[in-house]
C-alpha cells in the first residue's frame, strides 16, 4: 500500500495547491528570453457568451442550486441529515441487531445452568452425557 502511495509523491504539491491564474508568456515566439504575465485562468464572459460556468459566478460552488446562498446552505443541511441519518440511525439498527450465533444467549443459559446444578448439590459435569437408565441398547444377538 505504502509502495503504490509513493507514486504520486511529486504530484501531491500540484493537487494541494488551488492556483487560480496561469503564467503565459507575451514574448514572440522567436525570443530567447521573455517576460511572463498572470492572467486569469477563467477570462470573463463575454458579452456575446450567454451561458457561463458556475465555478467562474462561484468558486464555492457544491451543486445544489445556482444561488451561491442557497448552494451552502443546501449542502450543509444535505450533510448534517445525511450524516446524522447514517450514525443515528445506522448505529441504532446496528445496536439492535439479534444476537449473531446466540452467542450472548448461550453464555447466559449455561450461567443459568451452573447456579441451578449448585444449588442442588450435582456435579457441574458427569461422566455420562446422556442417563444411562434411560438408554435402550441393543442386545448381543440383535447385532
Amino acid at each position: 500500500m505504502l509502495t503504490r502511495l509513493t507514486r504520486y509523491g511529486p504530484a501531491v504539491p500540484r493537487l494541494l495547491s488551488n492556483v487560480q491564474a496561469r503564467y503565459v508568456s507575451q514574448s514572440k515566439p522567436t525570443g530567447a528570453a521573455g517576460s511572463a504575465a498572470v492572467t486569469e485562468l477563467h477570462p470573463a464572459a463575454e458579452a456575446g457568451h450567454g451561458e457561463v460556468s458556475p465555478y467562474v459566478k462561484n468558486p464555492d460552488y457544491h451543486g445544489f442550486s445556482s444561488d451561491p446562498v442557497v448552494d451552502d446552505w443546501n449542502m450543509k443541511v444535505g450533510f448534517f441529515f445525511g450524516i446524522s441519518v447514517v450514525l443515528v440511525i445506522g448505529g441504532t439498527f446496528i445496536n439492535y441487531l439479534p444476537d449473531h450465533g446466540m452467542r450472548k444467549w448461550a453464555r447466559r443459559e449455561a450461567e443459568r445452568l451452573i447456579v441451578q446444578k449448585e444449588k442442588e448439590g450435582v456435579p457441574l459435569i458427569t461422566e455420562n452425557y446422556y442417563d444411562p437408565s434411560k438408554l435402550i441398547l441393543p442386545t448381543a444377538g440383535e447385532e
